[in-house]
């Protein structure tokens, strides 16, 4: 499975290793391929240094996951033909969308609503984390 998945599903799979997020996530770093941009790991990344998360995971977890994340990801450049698309009622979220059409990857895995609730766009599928735990077990 190829996918760029969302921050908020890497965080919750951080804060909590047994659920839905964390098991989509370690079956696409061990079965498929996570894909970023620039501006999705950035996200990622000012994210996980917020402060509210120092009393649920160490600086040093916070540095090796974003470093194993790094290494692991198919890193993508976004085509100003892309970029200038505007798909989500969050202009902010566009980069997670951004980087799946430029990857060409069918998922997107989200918990965020304004994500989930774009209109359809052919060859992307925008999926929780419980949705695409379903697909790649059934």
């Amino acid at each position: 499975m190829k996918a760029v998945i969302d921050s908020n599903v890497w965080l919750s799979a951080a804060l909590s290793p047994s659920g839905k997020p964390a098991q989509i996530v370690q079956y696409v770093l061990t079965q498929g391929l996570a894909v970023f941009s620039e501006a999705t790991f950035h996200e990622l990344e000012t994210r996980l240094w917020r402060p509210k998360f120092d009393r649920y995971i160490s600086l040093d977890a916070r540095r090796n996951i974003l470093r194993d994340i790094k290494g692991a990801a198919l890193w993508v450049n976004i085509s100003p033909a892309i970029a200038q698309q505007s798909y989500c009622r969050d202009p902010n979220d566009d980069v997670f969308i951004h980087a799946a059409l430029a990857a060409n990857v069918p998922y997107l895995i989200t918990g965020d609503l304004d994500l989930l609730a774009v209109p359809p766009i052919a060859s992307l599928q925008i999926l929780t984390p419980a949705q695409a735990i379903e697909r790649v077990t059934t």
